[in-house]
């Protein structure tokens, strides 16, 4: 009779963070993923969980049978998009994780440091030497080992309503000064033509959950000049407080302080799932956000109506946020051999082309295998323009152990000095400094 899930994670998850490296078949040496000495089961549950809408779960679930098809391992999926941290947490708490995960790269330090992931070998992963290394840098840690293994990058553009900006007679932005000049134009000059005042310049999602409002605004203080974290060799010293951040932070402040407010009524409370409305709707006309948005907006707003651009370029430059989704190789799992052969079928050119394919939304948004053309798959110049933005312009945030306390709280402040339009950015980014150098020196990586 076969094992039950939950029999085999009791023992599994014993030495939940003790996992070791290698190519072959045995639970210690499978390329990663598996704690040292589980009691491996090929009868146990295989399962494999995304964090997914309802929309990209189609998407993988496709993918995932082909998987089965070709391999004979059936995949007990479950797609997950609410609460799927928390969800992840209390597996971990009851000794239960599953046994694959793919879900976004911020995801990294949280499961490394919790031991929730052991290393990857990269030599034994079949295929990996077709993934090009800048998306492998997304699984890599602040110890310069690899405990993930990409699946999909992306990088932050600009979304533009085009039939908005035809109207009111502006030229495509290239700079701060021409995206806050459009912006005001969104807001004041009646770009929908209904005679009304309710359009506004910036989509926002500025909540603070898991620090949306930090992720939005990081494109924007790399191209001031500024940083939350400055790295340099293997420690880090904070730039939150510097004077590159405190003017980028000021400039960001005025949409939301400024005569007129350029953002959308309530952007400190919407988070990225409410945010694609006011966008799709007509309320909005400018949005910096994932090329994961085309397929959505293609389809509820229209392909003519809104056009995708690099970043305006800052007193600094054009650099974006880049990132993307990885596949982690769960600790404790009595699968072991299943989770590399998934993880190898994914990041294969079928697996990346069929997860680019997805209608409306793609789960793979630029491949990380270098066999595949972006090109050639998509036929669309926003996507060559989304690849030539990840190329030349994209980063990600700073390899610290765990980086999501700094977003966290670079989140939070950002959020009162917008709400409450202090006039002392200085003041209150350097109370967040003082914060942000105990969490470095709690993570080990003080300069």
């Amino acid at each position: 009779m076969p094992r039950s899930r939950s029999a085999t994670a009791a023992v599994a998850l014993a030495a939940v963070g003790a996992v070791l490296v290698g190519c072959g078949s045995s639970a210690t040496s499978t390329g990663g993923g598996s704690a040292a000495g589980v009691a491996q089961d090929p009868n146990a549950p295989f399962e494999v969980w995304t964090r997914s809408t309802e929309a990209t779960a189609k998407v993988y679930e496709k993918i995932f049978k082909e998987f089965e098809a070709k391999t004979g391992v059936e995949v007990d999926y479950k797609p997950i998009f609410a609460d799927f941290d928390k969800q992840i947490q209390q597996r971990a708490a009851a000794k239960d994780l599953p046994d694959l995960v793919v879900t976004d790269t911020g995801s990294l330090g949280v499961f490394t440091s919790q031991g929730l992931v052991g290393e990857i070998d990269k030599a034994g992963i079949a295929g990996g030497g077709d993934v090009v290394e800048r998306a492998w840098n997304n699984g890599r840690a602040s110890d310069g080992k690899y405990y993930a293994i990409p699946f999909s990058t992306q990088a932050m553009v600009t979304l533009i309503r085009r039939d908005w900006r035809e109207k009111v007679g502006k030229p495509v932005p290239k700079t701060w000064d021409e995206l806050t000049d459009l912006a005001t134009a969104f807001t004041k000059d009646d770009p929908d033509g209904n005679g009304a005042a309710d359009t506004y310049g910036m989509l926002v999602p500025g909540t603070t959950d898991r620090g949306y409002l930090g992720w939005w605004a990081s494109s924007f203080v790399w191209q001031g000049g500024g940083d939350i974290l400055k790295q340099d060799g293997d420690r880090f010293s904070v730039a939150v407080d510097s004077d590159e951040t405190v003017k980028s932070v000021d400039y960001l402040k005025k949409m939301f302080c400024g005569d007129p407010k350029l953002v959308q009524p309530g952007a400190l409370t919407t988070g990225t799932n409410d945010a694609h409305a006011f966008f799709e709707t007509g309320k909005t006309g400018i949005y910096v956000t994932g090329p994961y948005m085309f397929g959505r907006f293609d389809k509820n707003l229209g392909k003519d109506k809104y056009e995708v651009v690099a970043a305006p370029k800052g007193p600094a430059g054009d650099t974006v946020l880049g990132e993307g989704e990885n596949i982690y190789l769960m600790a404790g799992s009595p699968r072991a051999d299943a989770q590399k052969k998934l993880a190898e079928y994914l990041i294969s050119a079928e697996a990346q082309q069929a997860g680019m394919k997805g209608d409306p939304t793609p789960v793979v948004r630029l491949p990380v295998n270098s066999e595949v053309d972006v090109k050639a798959v998509y036929d669309d110049p926003r996507w060559e323009t989304t690849a030539k933005v990840y190329a030349d312009s994209a980063r990600p945030f700073s390899s610290v152990p765990n980086f999501q306390p700094f977003r966290q709280q670079f989140s939070e402040t950002l959020n009162s000095l917008f709400s409450t339009c202090s006039n002392d950015s200085k003041a209150e980014l350097g109370k967040l400094a003082e914060n942000l150098k105990k969490e470095l020196q709690t993570q080990g990586m003080a300069k």
